[in-house]
């Protein structure tokens, strides 16, 4: 794999129950980001990440996986020099998790190590190399994660909205139009 340090790197990520039609544009949005030399960073659960991750993959991107576990969906990824595994979060994520979530101490160890990669999605393997922009799509449409409805996404939303990355969410009609115009999807 590239170095991917040295590369233009968004995080995709979201719900695990976003809208069909929106999986098909995340696909169409992260196949057209990854033929322009993007790699995305994502964490391999169903809905959105896997949509994002089909669709990188699909145009032969190259990808970030960070996972919560080894055998987190492990039938779904696949295994050669265009994907870098990361296959459990560092104590470093966790640290910085347990800073962003509100109610940390009252979570299992399951939720502390999902939402620990989180971190690793939105600033990198060694948590000082932020993605240039998030894109996601979360039931409220947030851009900071302060609704609770914004799921596990809204995790990395605080800390993307900490370090004051730009978020898309696609969940906001006018953020999918933008996608559109930015030439982000390509034409079916």
């Amino acid at each position: 794999m590239t170095n991917v340090s040295q590369t233009l790197t968004y995080a995709g990520i979201g719900s695990r129950k976003t809208p069909s039609d929106v999986l098909e544009l995340i696909e169409s949005i992260a196949a057209t980001l990854a033929l322009r030399g993007w790699v995305l960073r994502t964490g391999g659960s169903p809905g959105a990440d896997q949509s994002f991750y089909r669709g990188a993959r699909g145009a032969h991107g190259h990808v970030e996986l960070y996972l919560p576990w080894p055998s987190f969906e492990a039938a779904r990824r696949d295994e050669d020099n265009e994907v870098c595994l990361f296959p459990r979060a560092s104590d470093d994520a966790h640290a910085l998790a347990a800073r962003f979530h509100p109610g940390w101490d009252g979570l299992s160890p399951a939720a502390r190590h999902l939402l620990a990669r989180d971190g690793h999605q939105v600033l990198g393997a060694d948590l000082a190399t932020p993605a240039q922009f998030v894109v996601c799509w979360t039931a409220d449409g947030s851009l900071d994660g302060s609704d609770p409805r914004s799921g596990g996404t809204g995790q990395a939303l605080r800390i993307a909205h900490h370090h004051g990355l730009p978020v898309l969410n696609l969940a906001r009609p006018d953020h999918a139009r933008r996608a559109a115009r930015a030439g982000t999807v390509r034409k079916r």
